[in-house]
């Protein structure tokens, strides 16, 4: 809560006030569309908000209003008129159930400091809290209850086998992951394996740590945004984005790409997205979060052999193929502190998953009789990838590891990168009117005429805009206790709208939009089309609280239902060298029990050149390959796509916005 303005906004942006009477609109800022705050002249005779512009120049280099040639430097500070003249507009007090007061602007710091009784309350409990935090007395979150398997207990106690490992290399077996899977045992032309040419190719490394944050005020947003859960394909909760003056930002230990596996000790590698972002969003001054953090390719091997441990049983189970070419649904790692291969995870509705037998955290032996116990995850691979049919395993498990759990019918995630079905042939499963990913969010379109008065203003502030990185369909981000709109009811926050008075707004730009907006708010009539969207889960928790103002934007699973017509698709063309890999890993695709999902990047791995590209993103969604749609394709259909193209490959994605914790 800003201690200026008395509201929720993010730290960049602006003050948010309730204004008591409508402001002319010579005062409103076109980028906020809000009355000036510390407003600023360009030399092409338009006035904005200091912040506002300041944000925008560092994306743009021209006037957000005529679009012509502009830098931050050019402008200065408006006259001491105009901002008296703003200074002295009447706002009301933002605690009105304590306080009913209003006061010139620039006298309202000064009310919630010392007049105040609601800021005081706030403050109060504010110390209330911090004191509970710091005394230990305040509960963490209640452990989410969830349908899927929980994680096999360790004898160290670790809630995972990534949270024990301190390093581990992350390999999906039978091609489930491209540009990671198998990069040594590529065919070179003249038909030698990379691994006979280059006689050791790095194994994939990551590593998990804990991070300590600290915040100042318990309530601050952490400043990243979220992708994954297990209701999506995505399966993992995953850091899209650190936002720039952010509290993880200036702790600097975490990065995009970032596997967050707990949180306060609490175990999210199995909870759906809004629970997550429910956790990642609970106060507090201390924030212990544990994460997985990709490294890149290393040479480093490990010599220790544990193999002849105590109280440890050997297990032998055969896994039969319908044909060479399934995989098998087995994610490998290697550990810093022993030799040899551990399974991290069995993938959902892989092979192995339904065998039952093999659990996460057995050590790997052998594979079809050939001794594993110093190998690499690239040597398994090819092992099974040459098998015909049958593939024996010998792994060692401690004792009161339990099997994982048979997939629950009905679950909405989808962990698995390969595909359930192998190399069957495709036949009706290839429905194109299926084009996009309907979860259980609904959208429901609305009209809403209204009648008002010319000078009386629609009192909505928008995000969005074609011209946003993400290219993002024009939304509600607010609807203020001023105008029309917040009189009539019927249009709300989150809700997209589609146009105005027969103006389409789905394929303008930002700017355009609030042009449009303006020019038609000064009818004696409006008649706004919006798509509004629909609770999802009754069983999530609300979201609420920590997206109050000007900064609020919706969810990333909300954005994952809206229609085709609404998606904005851009071509981003990768280039490697013969021996390097993509350095992505997609999951989803189609399922016989799921029917067509998605196929979504999971991880970039660091200095690969889908890294060094900087355009893709972890939960953008794959649309099409080359110009070939991914529509109901299987994953073991689209990763020999890939694995094909040699030098360059033409990605068409789809990028929503992570949620912001």
């Amino acid at each position: 809560l800003c201690s200026e303005c008395g509201q929720f906004h993010l730290l960049p942006d602006n003050h948010l006030y309730n204004f008591q009477d409508e402001v002319d609109d010579e005062l409103i800022c076109h980028i906020c569309l809000q009355p000036l705050l510390q407003p600023m002249d360009t030399p092409c005779g338009h006035t904005y908000c200091f912040k506002c512009l300041e944000n925008f120049m560092q994306e743009y280099n021209f006037c957000p209003m005529d679009r012509k040639k502009l830098s931050f430097q050019q402008c200065h500070k408006s006259s001491l008129l105009v901002r008296n003249l703003l200074d002295k507009l009447v706002v009301l007090c933002p605690f009105k159930a304590e306080c009913q007061q209003t006061m010139q602007r620039c006298e309202l710091e000064a009310h919630l400091q010392n007049r105040c009784p609601g800021f005081k309350k706030y403050k109060s409990e504010l110390e209330r809290k911090k004191n509970l935090f710091s005394k230990g007395k305040e509960d963490l979150p209640a452990k989410v209850e969830t349908n899927t398997p929980k994680d096999p207990e360790m004898p160290s106690g670790g809630s995972s086998l990534v949270a024990e490992s301190s390093a581990a290399a992350v390999v999906s077996l039978g091609t489930a992951e491209p540009g990671l899977v198998n990069p040594a045992f590529e065919e070179t032309e003249e038909g030698k394996s990379l691994m006979e040419k280059c006689n050791y190719r790095a194994s994939l490394v990551a590593e998990t740590s804990t991070i300590e944050i600290h915040r100042e005020d318990p309530e601050e947003d952490l400043g990243m945004r979220i992708v994954g859960g297990k209701d999506t394909p995505l399966g993992n909760i995953v850091v899209q984005e650190v936002l720039r003056h952010s509290v993880i930002a200036a702790d600097g230990r975490i990065a995009p790409g970032d596997h967050i596996l707990e949180v306060n000790g609490v175990n999210i590698s199995s909870v759906t997205h809004c629970q997550a972002v429910s956790f990642l969003r609970h106060p507090g001054p201390v924030l212990h979060l544990m994460v997985l953090q990709e490294k890149g390719f290393s040479n480093r091997t490990v010599q220790q052999d544990s193999s002849s441990a105590p109280n440890r049983e050997v297990i032998h189970v055969t896994l039969i193929k319908r044909d060479r070419s399934e995989p098998l649904g087995i994610k490998l790692i290697r550990k810093t502190d022993e030799a040899g291969i551990f399974i991290l995870d069995l993938l959902e509705g892989g092979l192995a998953a339904k065998n039952g037998k093999l659990s996460r955290n057995d050590r790997v032996l052998s594979i079809n009789g050939q001794d594993l116990r110093q190998g690499t995850p690239e040597t398994a691979a090819q092992i099974i990838q040459t098998s015909e049919s049958r593939v024996n395993f010998v792994v060692l498990r401690q004792p009161g590891v339990q099997l994982s759990d048979s997939v629950e019918d009905g679950s909405t995630s989808n962990n698995s990168s390969s595909s359930s079905n192998g190399g069957s042939p495709v036949h009706h499963r290839r429905r194109l009117d299926q084009n996009h990913y309907r979860r259980k969010s609904t959208y429901q379109k609305k009209t809403v005429s209204i009648k008002k008065e010319p000078k009386e203003s629609l009192g909505i502030t928008i995000g969005g805009g074609r011209d946003n990185k993400n290219k993002l369909p024009i939304y509600v981000t607010s609807v203020q206790p001023i105008g029309c709109l917040f009189r009539d009811g019927r249009i709300k926050r989150g809700d997209i709208l589609l146009s105005i008075n027969g103006i389409d707004l789905t394929h303008l730009n930002y700017y355009e939009a609030v042009s449009a907006l303006k020019s038609n708010a000064a009818s004696h009539s409006v008649v706004l089309k919006a798509l509004e969207i629909l609770l999802s889960d009754p069983t999530d928790p609300p979201l609420d609280i920590k997206e109050q103002g000007f900064g609020w934007s919706p969810l990333w699973i909300t954005w994952l239902g809206l229609p085709s017509y609404l998606h904005c698709c851009q071509d981003i063309v990768l280039s490697k060298g013969n021996l390097e890999s993509w350095g992505f890993s997609i999951v989803g695709g189609f399922e016989e029990s799921k029917g067509n999902q998605p196929f979504f990047i999971k991880t970039i791995v660091p200095g690969t050149p889908a890294f060094q590209d900087r355009r893709l993103k972890c939960g953008d969604e794959i649309v099409a390959v080359n110009g070939v749609p991914a529509i109901g394709m299987s994953n073991s259909e689209l990763i020999p796509m890939l694995k094909e193209q040699r030098n360059k490959v033409t990605l068409t994605v789809v990028s929503w916005p992570g949620s912001l914790v």
